[in-house]
C-alpha cells in the first residue's frame, strides 16, 4: 500500500502521463492530481477521449499536450524537466495486432523506444511502462511468474515483450531506472465500451443493458484473472516512489492472482445489472468460435510484487465488478 512518505514524493514531483486521456492514464492523471502532483498528459486522442479528462483539464497542475510518441520532438518535449513518467500509450488489443501489425508496432514498439529516448536525454528519475500479460504467450505454467514465458501469440504480444528488452537495454547502457507492469485484463470506470477492439467486460455491460446477447468466444471456459482499475493504479503508483533499489529495473505482474472464467464472468454481471433492470436476468448468452490469438487461461502470481513494493490488492473480482457495473449504469445507459 502507498505510504504516506511515497504521497509525499508524488505530491512533490512532476510526472508525465503518456496516454494520459485513455482508460488507465486519464484514472493515473486523476490521482496524481488528487494526490498534489504537477502532471503532463501527452495523448493524440486515437483511442483515449478527451472527456475522460474532465476532472483534471481546468486544474492548474495539469497540462495537456496533443502530441505523438511516433514523433520524437514531441516526446522530448513532454519530458522536459519531468521526475517521472507513467508510459501508457500504446495500440492495444490482440485482434487489431493481427489485422495491422505495421501500426501496432509503430507505436508500441518506435513509440516506446521515443520515449525512453527522451526520457533518457532528460535525465527522469523512473521510466514506469505499461508491459503486458500477453507476453507469456503459449506458456502452459500456471499461476504465471515473471521469469517464465513462452513464445508470443500475437504481434501485439511481440511487441509489448520487446518494450521489456528495450527497457533492459536502457538501464544497462543508459542507467535509466525503469519498471514494467504486466498488466492482467484491467478493467473498471471510463474503459471504453464501444469500437471493434472493446474489452470483454464493458462490451457485456453495454449489450446486456440494451437486451442484447453477448456472444462469448469459445465454450466459456477460457479464464482471465481480471483486475480491478484501482489495484492498476496503486501498482503505478508503488512503482514511482519505491525506495527498494531492488525492485528497480524489474518487471511485475499487475494483478489479483485469482482467475475467472467467462460464463463465471457473464453470470456475476447479470446478477449486479439485474439489480438495476431485472430483466436482464432473463437475457441469454450465446457462443461463437475462439479467437486467434487468445490464450486459454490466464492467472498472475503476484507475489514478487508484495515483496518487493509492498502491493495488496483492494479489490477482487466481484468488488470490482460491482463498482464498474454501477459507474457504466450511471455513465453510460
Amino acid at each position: 500500500m502507498i505510504t504516506k512518505d511515497q504521497k509525499n514524493i508524488i505530491a512533490n514531483s512532476k510526472i508525465l502521463v503518456t496516454g494520459g486521456a485513455g482508460f488507465i492514464g486519464s484514472n493515473l492523471c486523476e490521482t496524481l492530481i488528487e494526490f498534489g502532483a504537477n502532471v503532463i498528459c501527452l495523448d493524440n486522442f486515437s483511442t483515449g477521449f478527451r472527456s475522460n479528462l474532465d476532472k483534471v483539464i481546468s486544474n492548474p497542475s495539469f497540462t495537456l499536450i496533443e502530441g505523438d510518441i511516433r514523433d520524437l520532438e514531441v516526446c522530448q518535449r513532454a519530458c522536459e524537466n519531468v521526475d517521472f513518467i507513467l508510459h501508457e500509450a500504446a495500440l492495444g488489443s490482440v485482434p487489431r495486432s493481427l489485422k495491422d501489425p505495421i501500426t501496432s508496432n509503430a507505436v508500441n514498439v518506435s513509440g516506446f523506444l521515443n520515449m525512453l529516448v527522451a526520457a533518457r536525454d532528460c535525465e527522469v528519475k523512473r521510466f514506469v511502462y505499461a508491459a503486458s500479460s500477453s507476453t507469456y504467450g503459449d506458456s502452459e505454467n500456471l499461476p504465471k511468474v515473471e521469469d517464465i514465458i513462452g513464445k508470443p501469440l500475437s504481434p501485439y504480444a511481440i511487441t509489448k515483450y520487446v518494450n521489456e528488452l528495450y527497457a533492459d537495454i536502457f538501464n544497462d547502457a543508459y542507467g535509466l531506472d525503469t519498471i514494467g507492469l504486466r498488466y492482467f485484463n484491467v478493467f473498471g470506470r471510463k474503459q471504453d465500451p464501444k469500437g471493434a477492439y472493446a474489452a470483454v467486460i464493458p462490451k457485456f455491460v453495454m449489450q446486456f443493458m440494451s437486451h442484447e446477447s453477448p456472444v462469448i468466444n469459445g465454450d466459456g471456459t477460457y479464464s482471465r484473472d481480471f483486475t480491478y482499475i484501482d489495484n492498476v493504479i496503486q501498482m503505478n503508483l508503488l512503482a514511482l516512489t519505491t525506495n527498494n533499489q531492488n525492485a528497480l529495473n524489474q518487471v511485475y505482474n499487475t494483478a489479483v492472482g485469482d482467475r475467472t472464467n467467462l460464463l463465471e464472468l457473464t453470470q456475476l454481471l447479470k446478477k449486479y445489472l439485474s439489480e438495476f433492470d431485472q430483466e436482464i436476468a432473463d437475457v441469454e448468452i450465446k457462443h461463437g468460435p475462439n479467437r486467434p490469438g487468445d490464450i486459454p487461461h490466464s492467472l498472475a502470481s503476484i507475489d514478487k510484487a508484495k515483496k518487493l513494493m509492498g502491493y495488496e490488492p483492494t479489490h477482487r473480482i466481484s468488488d470490482g465488478l460491482k463498482e464498474a457495473v454501477t459507474w457504466y449504469w450511471h455513465n453510460l445507459k
